[in-house]
Order: structure tokens, then sequence, then C-alpha cells
């Protein structure tokens, strides 16, 4: 079963390594694809913003997801902050406690 297995491997990982050149011959590379976002199925006002946002400008759209992602992460932090002080425990002391 072993030595099965050895002689079938080499080949399962050489058409593994070969099957994406496969892929790529069957057809020519996508240089004419434009990706936009859909908007005319958008209904709310925010994300119809945004997604026009994304269509039009894509330097704003870019500025726009790094302050909501920083917002977002800061929003998070203090949440969890808040919990965490809630079931007793005082992060704001750097003291070490060894047992």
């Amino acid at each position: 079963m072993l030595t099965r297995t050895a002689k079938v491997l080499p080949l399962i990982l050489a058409l593994l390594a070969v099957l994406p050149q496969l892929v790529w011959a069957a057809g020519g590379g996508a240089s004419e694809l434009v990706v936009v976002a859909d908007t005319r199925v958008v209904k709310n006002v925010v994300l119809h913003y945004f997604a026009d946002l994304y269509n039009m400008n894509m330097l704003l759209n870019a500025i726009w997801a790094v302050v909501l992602t920083a917002g977002y992460g800061g929003f998070l932090g203090f949440l969890m902050d808040f919990i965490i002080s809630r079931c007793g425990l005082d992060l704001t002391k750097r003291s070490i406690v060894e047992h």
C-alpha cells in the first residue's frame, strides 16, 4: 500500500502543479474586465453612497475605508475595555503577579 502511494503521490503533485497552467491555456487574460458595484439593487442611502463612491472615485473610497476601519477598531477597543472592566479585570495596571 505504501509503495503504491509512493508511486502515485508524485503524479498527483505534478498534476496539481500543472493544473493552473492548463486553466490559463483555456482562454486569454481578462484585460477588458471592469469591476463595478451594481447600484441598481441597493436601496439603503448610505450603501448607495459607498457603491457610487466605489464606482466613481476609488481614492476617496480607500480613504473612507481606512477611516471607517480605524473608527471601528477604536469602537471595538473601547467596547472590550468596558466589558473587561465590568468583568472585574483591571487592565490599567501592569503589575505582574506570579503564583
